[in-house]
């Protein structure tokens, strides 16, 4: 018995990873139960499990792009959403802060980044980039472990009905290396609920100790696994579920230290719960992929997928069913939360898995044009009435996936064109160049996965300069790392140690409301209330608490009050100063203020001792508040009045603003018009004329819940949650039969805002970019800055208007013409980077594109007749002679170009090379051999023969060549022109 347990313990070390792969096909029935029906079934007896027996909220799935965590590229796991309370950082007036034990289903996705299952995804039966986390949690010591055993135990055994004995279960066995104790007490509830010792192993932290990351909370997990053998022959063991009990603080030194309070975080995905119950061997098996595997076979009218891996799969037509399920599943869900396949972070990584699922329906399921987008509905049907976003976005996402599916395929044929014409130019035992690979690439311009350049070189017999690559990948790693943006200066940080500590010596979260109190004089000018506060802890730069700091040092700041704005909504943190109660010379300089799990932390500069208990005064600094207030209504305004320019679905994805600049993202099927920019403007300020009051309330966030046309984003917001209105008392737009949230801006905000809308001034929009497929970033500018932008557009408007007429006036006069030229190509250059409105700045560069188109014209047509003039004279010099060697006086190298071509062909017999000398000193060559002319008699070398003696290079053809050099002695040049012709002829 011994002996089977150790053997079945090294197969369970093997099977404990997380993203096992899940066996090959067997005979053997996963479960003697009747399995429930399909998998949404499966999904909502685990949501009313923990809802109707255990007390649970049911709380949504989080977005599948991370909510202000940089550390991720998509979430990928349930607690994501939950960091907040898991680092003690969650607002204590949030409805998240009020979460003890709750229950999702979390949308999410594992590509790129730390968690990348991308390139596994069809090499076997099991792996995805997107799936569903089912999960229950209990926060702040609510339950722990025994409870939480107990639940899991009974969803399986007793609503699952999953036979008790194929289940095998897994604890923490500790950690000598970091002296972590055994997980004893895991042990002994397994034992209790039942489950023979046989089948309780303990492991190390490989295995079950989980962590959030390099630092953070972390705790011991026990895992439950299911046995697919069932008793016949060696267990092959799958993990179903993780139960993390998150005790411990991993600190930056690798150390673990006792979290203040204790979280449940547990796990399981329902894609492989739901083949276990329906008595599959494949997650791909089940009727969560079925749908779509039938619809990719009825479009695409490949052989019907049978399930192969490996050398079974022949052709990799299975591999491809796999893919391109998976993959339209994952673009579905992610732009359905509005991240689109782009050029960086995520949306690169989403661009990736559209183009990977693009190469294997077309290359080896032999798909149609336009395939993928006709998968979108049944991913919606299947997934729809769980997550309700993809309803509401089907049509977008059917878009979006179309275009970029087209641009694609059109990116393809235009680089195996690129391919054959560089093939031609290759010899038998060349490389292909790195540069064109690079070219083609993600990393270039066409947007083609490097190993499908490489299949591509492959199928033409021809190697890959792999090393010239991997320098071009180098360079371009030390470019983005040098343009990159500077690191912000490390800020002052309150850990999970000292929010527990504060939270243990009960110290209420910073009053903040002080903020809001100023008031709007007839004159027009805001007064600011004096706020007067006490110090309630100090902060060393490290984060340590201390009694006291001393005059130079930087430092923390708590008081029990504050009428500073901390970073937060988009809005920047207010700058300003504090004084000591009696001293008002002294100023204490605050740099910036945060919010830490509800209390504000001010970053100042001590210039003498301040210590615990201080009575200060606070002052905001009027004009960045003022700057901060006009650009967040100005916000709102701009939100609103997109929506009325574009529709009532339009949504925003963002936004950041300081006094002075906006940013804005939107969502939008397309870039904007210059037109619709026009209207967006003219709606702004027309709200701006009525100098609109924006009235302000705290009200109940359920009492927001159902308003047409309210603006929020995806966040956490405190309850009462303050609402922002224009124009209208917030009780009339939040009033049952309002439609006033429709017909002027209200929106749920914590920011600072103008008390009337006329101090905006005015607003343009001064630039304007695509972030993604279907993400515009605005950029706008307000007040005098908006003034000054009207007016360098209508400085540049009016050097257009100059520049065209006199284009229109002509000349006669090649030199003045190329002036011309000139000047008009320096103003593109001036309005491409000028502050000015985004819509004129259009309207005047595609003028100066036609400007640029006519002036060039005009200048070949001089060019060419200067050309003509000098070639009949130089022709009568030189009497149609078989070489013609001369010297000509031309302004640029495109002329004296003109001249050589039309002197031969007024005498195709002539072999012919002028050079121009230029004010400069340089010297301008051209020359083109007469067509009878011998082999070895190449244009090229001529022209490099004349150059490279005057210090300079050539250029060109066996027919015609063109260069450059310097010398003084002109004739000697010439000369050498003569013999080097001679001699060829």
């Amino acid at each position: 018995m011994a002996a089977s347990v150790a053997a079945a313990a090294a197969r369970l070390r093997r099977a404990i990873r997380r993203s096992s792969p899940w066996p090959g096909p067997s005979r053997q029935p996963l479960s003697t139960e009747p399995p429930p029906a399909r998998g949404s079934a499966v999904r909502d007896a685990f949501l009313s499990f923990f809802r109707d027996r255990h007390g649970h909220r049911l709380v949504p799935s989080a977005s599948v792009r991370p909510r202000g965590d940089p550390s991720l590229l998509f979430v990928n796991a349930g607690m994501n959403q939950f960091k907040p309370i898991f680092l003690g950082t969650v607002d204590p007036r949030s409805e998240m802060a009020s979460f003890r034990r709750v229950a999702n289903s979390q949308k999410c996705v594992r590509a790129g980044g730390r968690h990348n299952d991308l390139e596994d995804v069809g090499q076997d039966l099991s792996h995805h980039t997107f799936f569903e986390m089912l999960g229950n949690w209990a926060f702040g010591g609510e339950y722990f472990k025994e409870e939480a055993c107990s639940m899991a135990w009974e969803l399986l055994t007793q609503v699952y009905r999953i036979p008790k004995d194929r289940l095998w279960v897994s604890y923490f066995g500790g950690d000598p290396k970091t002296g972590l104790d055994p997980d004893l007490e895991s042990r002994d509830i397994w034992l209790s609920l039942g489950v023979p010792a046989s089948r309780v192993l303990a492991f190390g932290p490989q295995e079950n100790f989980w962590e959030m990351g390099d630092t953070g909370p972390c705790g011991p997990c026990t895992e439950i696994h299911y046995d697919l053998a069932g008793g016949a022959g060696a267990p092959q063991l799958v993990e179903l579920w993780n139960l993390v009990f998150m005790q411990h603080n991993r600190e930056a030194d690798g150390s673990l230290q006792p979290l203040p309070q204790w979280h449940v975080d547990t796990g399981m995905g329902l894609e492989r719960l739901v083949a276990v119950l329906q008595g599959k061997h494949s997650t791909y098996d089940t009727d969560l992929f079925s749908p779509l595997l039938s619809a990719i076979q009825q479009g695409c009218g490949a052989p019907p997928y049978s399930g192969r891996v490996g050398a079974a799969d022949a052709g990799r037509v299975d591999t491809a069913y796999r893919v391109v399920a998976d993959h339209i599943r994952t673009l579905c869900v992610c732009i359905a939360d509005g991240i689109s396949p782009g050029m960086t972070g995520a949306p690169l990584v989403l661009r990736q898995i559209l183009r990977r699922a693009v190469r294997f329906s077309m290359e080896i399921l032999r798909a149609p044009p336009g395939f993928l987008g006709s998968l979108v509905p049944v991913v919606v049907e299947s997934l729809g009435a769980a997550y309700p976003e993809l309803q509401k976005h089907s049509a977008q996402i059917t878009s979006l996936v179309s275009e970029d599916e087209a641009a694609f395929l059109a990116s393809l044929q235009r680089g195996r064109r690129i391919i054959d014409r560089t093939l031609r130019r290759l010899g038998p035992s060349d490389l292909f160049p790195a540069e064109v690979a690079w070219s083609l690439s993600l990393s270039g311009n066409l947007g083609l996965p490097l190993d499908l350049v490489e299949l591509m070189l492959k199928e033409e017999g021809v190697r890959l300069d792999t090393a010239g690559l991997e320098r071009l990948a180098q360079e371009e790693a030390q470019h983005r790392a040098q343009h990159a943006e500077p690191v912000q200066e490390q800020r002052l940080r309150l850990d999970v140690h000292a929010l527990g500590e504060l939270r243990r010596r009960g110290v209420p979260p910073t009053d903040d409301t002080p903020k809001y109190n100023y008031c709007l004089h007839p004159s027009g000018d805001y007064e600011f209330s004096l706020c007067e506060a006490q110090v309630l802890q100090l902060y060393s730069e490290d984060g340590t608490a201390v009694a006291s700091v001393e005059a130079g040092q930087r430092c923390g700041l708590l008081l029990d009050r504050t009428s500073f704005y901390a970073e937060q909504g988009g809005q920047a943190s207010d700058r300003g100063y504090l004084v000591r109660a009696g001293q008002p010379d002294v100023l204490f300089p605050v740099a910036r203020a945060q919010v830490c799990g509800g209390f504000i932390l001010h970053e100042v500069m001590a210039p003498e001792q301040l210590r615990v208990g201080d009575q200060l005064q606070l002052h905001v600094d009027k004009a960045w508040r003022l700057g901060c207030m006009e650009k967040h209504t100005a916000a709102h305004l701009l939100n609103w009045a997109l929506r009325q320019t574009l529709g009532p679905g339009t949504e925003q994805r963002g936004s950041y603003l300081n006094p002075e600049r906006l940013r804005f993202d939107v969502a939008t099927q397309a870039a904007l018009t210059s037109e619709q920019l026009q209207m967006v403007e003219s709606s702004v300020q027309e709200v701006v004329r009525k100098n609109e009051a924006v009235f302000t309330e705290e009200v109940p966030l359920a009492l927001t819940a159902h308003v047409p046309g309210l603006r929020c984003l995806d966040e956490v917001y405190p309850d009462p949650v303050r609402v922002v209105s224009v124009g209208v008392p917030v009780a009339q737009a939040l009033a049952p039969a309002s439609q006033a949230a429709l017909q002027t801006s209200v929106e749920l905000c914590c920011g600072t805002h103008l008390l009337r809308t006329g101090a905006i001034g005015d607003l343009v929009i001064v630039g304007e970019r695509q972030l993604a497929k279907g993400t515009t970033r605005l950029l706008a500018v307000t007040g005098e800055q908006a003034q000054q932008a009207r007016e360098v557009g209508q400085s540049l408007a009016q050097d257009v208007k100059a520049a065209k007429e006199r284009l229109t006036r002509g000349s006669q006069d090649l030199a003045e013409a190329q002036r011309l030229s000139k000047d008009i190509g320096r103003l593109t250059e001036v309005i491409d980077t000028a502050v000015m409105p985004q819509w004129q700045r259009r309207e005047l560069q595609s003028t100066l594109k036609t400007l640029q188109r006519r002036a060039n014209t005009a200048i070949r047509k001089l060019e060419k007749g200067q050309a003509a003039e000098k070639s009949h004279e130089l022709l009568r010099r030189h009497e149609k002679q078989p070489l013609i060697v001369d010297t000509v006086p031309a302004e640029s190298l495109s002329v004296l170009v003109k001249v050589v071509r039309r002197l031969c062909e007024l005498s195709p017999s002539s072999s012919v090379l002028l050079l121009s000398p230029q004010p400069s000193g340089s010297v301008l060559c051209a020359c083109q051999v007469a067509q009878g002319a011998t082999p070895a008699f190449t244009a090229e070398a001529w022209a490099l023969a004349v150059c490279s003696p005057m210090g300079g290079k050539a250029w060109g053809s066996q027919v015609v060549a063109q260069g450059t050099g310097s010398t003084a002695d002109l004739e000697a040049a010439l000369r050498r022109a003569r013999a080097y012709a001679l001699n060829q002829l």
